[in-house]
């Protein structure tokens, strides 16, 4: 059955083609499919088949075949982390990462990572970039450079004072190399605590190791900088308890000063008409202790996981600029872009022959930035890899069981299979009906969870 809801609003093209996915022989079919994709925006169509058979007496004890599927394909989830691209598979995603960074903080004994890693020292670190020349802004006076009280939601805000002044080349030099000057900042964090505790860098990996989860966000300036959980642990990572003398205030006081020590600053060459550009991390360093449970004044482990797995499915776009590389600058007119975010782009086009191993120009709707979104040490936690495993052996014993082959050894069985790409995506009205499925799961979901905080609270359902 359709929602009302779903089709309310939509354009005659697409109400109509809604209505005949609807009315097809195949609508139920369909539903379930797109139900199993989790209401993917643009879902893999495959063609094909599977056959599972015994090894020793060749019985075929299940055949697959997708000749009669709707339209004889079967449809998977594209699995796009970028909120902007596919929020159905985007919130998986943010789902996976708030589990991998709640980890890491809380312990999972179903991913053989022990309570105990709460007692660890560990903080939320935030390196940001430096100036490239004012912007507007909200300062605690509340009022701007420019002489205005800037609503929460201005359009203004991150922008320059003085387009004409501002280090354009600058800021997407910065973003091309954050992921260097992160790299630069975590070896020299080593350095930092093995000195404080009076060891060399070879005797701290002896009995202490640095692990950590961090997340990307672009500033609405169009600066990236880094959001990330740093722990202390023993030379056995989170099973381990670290040395007495890793306190917080040691790996607070560390970090700061890894972060204005010269080793992380990198210098950009000469080069045309650009001057040697030194690169650093801003002054506006935030480091924060985790708490196990807070008081609506600390910092807890649900609330850095939840900060995490936000920004871990976001990425330039939320500058205003695309979600997909730009073939030509005259693209730029095709499209509602801010002038602050073009300014940007075309640093990136203009600097790429200058600096053509950076590939700029490649990187531009990222605003120059080319590194991960999220990563972890090796370390930290479970992985996103681990995650999606334990969710594809669920369905796959939810499948087993539906079809009578969960009591079967999966030695004893031959799994033959043979399939083909055939497209992706959905047709207009399909893509309406897939976002009210997509709209419903996270309905379902977020009434879930919300229900299980109370449990955890000490409520009722």
């Amino acid at each position: 059955m359709t929602n009302s809801a779903t089709l309310a609003g939509l354009d005659p093209i697409t109400l109509t083609d809604a209505l005949r996915v609807a009315g097809s022989s195949g609508f139920d079919r369909w539903q379930e499919q797109v139900h199993r994709t989790g209401g993917c925006a643009n879902p893999i169509h495959l063609t094909g088949w599977t056959l599972t058979k015994d090894r020793t007496t060749g019985e075929t004890l299940h055949h697959y075949s997708t000749e009669h599927e709707p339209g004889g394909r079967l449809r998977v989830a594209c699995g796009n982390r970028r909120a902007s691209r596919c929020p159905a598979c985007a919130y998986t995603y943010a789902g996976d990462t708030w589990h991998l960074i709640r980890a890491g903080l809380a312990g999972d004994d179903r991913r053989d990572i022990p309570g105990t890693v709460r007692d660890h020292p560990r903080v939320f670190t935030t390196l940001t970039a430096p100036s490239f020349g004012p912007v507007h802004n909200q300062p605690d006076s509340g009022r701007c450079r420019c002489g205005t009280r800037h609503a929460a939601e201005s359009e203004v805000l991150g922008t320059p004072l003085a387009r004409e002044t501002y280090d354009y080349a600058g800021a997407v030099l910065f973003n091309n190399h954050a992921g260097q000057l992160w790299d630069r900042f975590a070896k020299r964090l080593r350095r930092e605590i093995a000195a404080r505790a009076g060891i060399s860098q070879r005797a701290l990996k002896e009995v202490c190791r640095i692990s950590y989860g961090k997340v990307a966000e672009f500033q609405r300036r169009g600066a990236i900088h880094f959001h990330a959980v740093i722990r202390l642990d023993g030379p056995d990572a989170p099973e381990d308890p670290p040395p007495s003398w890793a306190t917080l205030e040691l790996l607070t006081d560390a970090i700061r000063s890894a972060a204005a020590h010269s080793y992380t600053t990198i210098t950009v060459p000469a080069a045309g008409e650009q001057p040697a550009r030194p690169l650093r991390w801003g002054t506006q360093l935030d480091v924060r202790p985790i708490k196990a449970f807070g008081d609506g004044s600390e910092l807890t482990e649900q609330a850095v996981a939840s900060y995490v797995a936000k920004y871990a499915t976001k990425a330039a776009e939320t500058t205003g600029t695309l979600d997909r590389r730009i073939g030509e600058l005259a693209e730029l007119d095709r499209h509602d872009l801010p002038e602050h975010t073009r300014q940007l782009i075309r640093a990136c086009k203009n600097l790429d022959p200058v600096y053509p191993d950076r590939r700029l120009w490649a990187w531009a709707h990222m605003l120059g930035f080319r590194g991960h979104f999220s990563s972890k040490s090796r370390h930290y936690s479970t992985t996103l890899g681990a995650l999606r495993q334990a969710r594809a052996d669920y369905r796959a014993a939810e499948q087993a069981q539906a079809l009578g082959l969960d009591d079967i050894e999966p030695d004893t069985v031959l799994v033959l299979a043979d399939w083909q790409y055939a497209g992706h995506g959905h047709t207009p009205g399909e893509s309406a009906l897939a976002a009210g499925i997509a709209n419903d799961i996270r309905t379902h979901r977020e009434t879930a969870r919300e229900a299980l905080r109370e449990l955890e609270r000490g409520g009722e359902w």
